[in-house]
């Protein structure tokens, strides 16, 4: 059976997936047509239904929830992973809901914790992610989200955090940040799923125990390559939620869902239970 599957080009999707991606694993009679692409072309690959399994923010979730469901597999959530606001001058909080900023996309998570932390701040403009950093430095925008590897460039860079939009989210609700998660068609075989599932957790195990044979793919598709900083990425987003949400993972997700209610963009969205595949 082909799936579709769509992951980004992030060291921690590539990690995750490079043992399935490059037929390390029996995978029984399942062959992959992979796609590699930004997190906001994800996000829209899923909301057109192009992909059987894809990786999304879990922001966009609550828009895609009827066509597809979330593995237990795959996810990139925990703590101190959760996007940053940064700036080139040093600003305070209380300036970014006046600040022109540059967004990694409008359904991603990052825009998600944005705007729960600064609903009145709607001066946004959607930028490649790995273009925000440059942005912000050549005045385009007073301050940027970042994602990613982001996070461990800024300062290099001359940047200044304003804020980090997961420590807010771990203050207020005492929950680790979710940020992405592997989406599969709700309407494929129940069986199917299962496997699937059980897949992509193989696949991370994998991993684990053999991360240097991962590490060519992983650089091959980096935005950044400096070898510390792709294993800095993975440390920091690959974790045993990775392996399985488990109970935790499920809840934080669940809470997150929750407060989509209460934006704009997610008005008529219908949640359709269960959201994980069992």
């Amino acid at each position: 059976m082909k799936i579709k599957l769509a992951i980004s080009t992030c060291p921690n999707d590539t990690f995750i997936f490079e043992a399935l991606v490059n037929k390390r694993l029996n995978a029984g009679g399942y062959k992959f047509d992979v796609t590699l692409a930004d997190i906001q072309e994800l996000n829209n690959l899923a909301l057109s239904g192009e992909a059987d399994m894809v990786k999304i923010s879990y922001a966009l979730y609550p828009l895609v929830s009827k066509e597809y469901q979330l593995l237990t597999a795959g996810s990139a959530l925990g703590s101190g992973v959760g996007p940053l606001v940064v700036s080139k001058r040093k600003i305070y909080p209380d300036e970014v809901e006046h600040a022109k900023i540059a967004i990694p996309g409008k359904t991603t998570t990052a825009n998600f914790l944005l705007s729960l932390a600064f609903p009145e701040a709607t001066n946004k403009k959607v930028y490649l992610f790995s273009d925000i950093e440059e942005a912000v430095l050549q005045n385009e925008v007073d301050v940027g989200v970042l994602i990613h590897e982001g996070r461990f460039t800024y300062k290099q860079k001359g940047l200044f955090k304003v804020i980090d939009l997961g420590e807010f989210w771990e203050e207020t609700t005492a929950n680790p940040v979710p940020l992405g998660g592997i989406a599969i068609r709700r309407y494929l075989p129940e069986k199917v799923k299962r496997e699937l599932n059980t897949l992509t957790r193989q696949s991370v195990e994998y991993a684990f125990a053999n991360s240097r044979e991962t590490m060519s793919f992983v650089k091959m598709h980096a935005q950044e390559m400096d070898e510390q900083v792709i294993l800095s990425h993975i440390e920091l987003y690959v974790n045993n939620f990775s392996i399985d949400l488990g109970e935790r993972g499920k809840n934080t997700v669940r809470m997150m869902l929750e407060k989509s209610s209460n934006f704009e963009q997610y008005k008529g969205a219908e949640l359709i239970e269960p959201f994980f595949v069992c």
